[in-house]
């Protein structure tokens, strides 16, 4: 028989269970599309709700808020004309508006419809966890980055392309390179990228609510991110680039695709070359045979059985 303790204790765990539920309930969107566009909206309306959820827990929300306005936008559109041609998509966090360029998906740094649209809802929620305070760019685009799953070994080789072409850039020198040209904008949410996925390594999968809570309750981005992890951010950044070590470096691209591909060609073209020169030798051999037999055959001399002569009537007879 079941002890009046152990019966609420169960209905305790099960009032909590069902409070979690309610408090993990995703983002409502609102998706705007023009006629051409319906399918592309029906897949956003379509998308996994665990996604978003995931998106708030990296975040650290537990409520998601107002419902979000997502837009989707033809490229001849007002909203597609106002941000340069590689952009797919951009957040108004203040107001909880995305607007979606699905003519340009896939782009870097996302890869697909879904990805992008997490990435832009990360810069929603991301402006809601810190109760509207002010944020570095990098840290928004890094989480960005993180939150729409595009982090991974063709952005570590992008890092290290970026330092093989420019020196290490301080993060207060970062979030201007986002204004930039298209190359400069990719080496950005590069570096951005990678230095958020190093405090998440360095100090926990819930180091960026902790951050941004703090940014929430007033404390300035620079004494938020101390509070959350006890080292300054000058300090975090100088370590992360003293850690970018040869390894480091030249691992993610030595295993990259872009290098494995490049390796594959290399490898075909140096059979090709081997082939071609055995080819050769071989033709060269067989010339070099035709012609020993050549002049064997003219220096070689003529084997006479026997003279012809004449009979007594004057014919030739052997």
């Amino acid at each position: 028989m079941t002890s009046p303790r152990t019966a609420a204790l169960v209905i305790l765990l099960l009032l909590w269970g069902t409070a979690s539920l309610f408090a993990q309930q995703p983002p409502r969107m609102v998706v705007e599309a023009p006629p051409g566009l319906e399918g592309t909206a029906a897949q956003l309306r379509a998308v996994n709700p665990s996604r978003l959820v995931s998106v708030m827990r990296l975040v650290g929300l537990t409520e998601p808020g107002p419902p979000v306005r997502v837009i989707l936008a033809p490229e001849e559109s007002t909203a597609a004309g106002i941000v340069p041609p590689w952009v797919s998509g951009y957040a108004v966090g203040e107001q909880g508006t995305i607007v979606l360029l699905p003519r340009r998906v896939p782009s870097y740094p996302d890869s697909s419809l879904q990805d992008l649209l997490s990435h832009e809802m990360a810069h929603v929620l991301i402006a809601r966890a810190a109760g509207g305070h002010p944020l570095p760019r990098w840290f928004h685009e890094g989480m960005a980055m993180i939150a729409g799953l595009s982090w991974g070994f063709d952005d570590r080789s992008r890092l290290t392309l970026a330092l093989l072409v420019d020196r290490p850039v301080s993060l207060a020198d970062l979030d201007q390179r986002f204004a930039g040209g298209q190359s400069e904008v990719n080496r950005a949410y590069a570096i951005a990228g990678s230095f958020v996925r190093d405090l998440f390594d360095r100090y926990g999968q819930d180091v960026a609510a902790r951050i941004l809570q703090g940014v929430s309750r007033g404390l300035a981005f620079p004494d938020a991110f101390r509070a959350a992890t006890g080292d300054s951010l000058a300090a975090a950044e100088s370590s992360f680039w003293d850690r970018q070590t040869f390894w480091y470096r030249w691992v993610p691209v030595l295993t990259s695709s872009v290098t494995l591909w490049m390796i594959v060609t290399l490898l075909a073209l140096w059979a090709i070359k081997r082939r071609r020169e055995r080819d050769a030798a071989l033709r060269r051999m067989w010339d070099l045979e035709d012609e020993r037999l050549r002049l064997a055959a003219v220096a070689a001399p003529v084997e006479v059985s026997e003279v012809p002569r004449k009979d007594e009537a004057g014919e030739w007879v052997n």
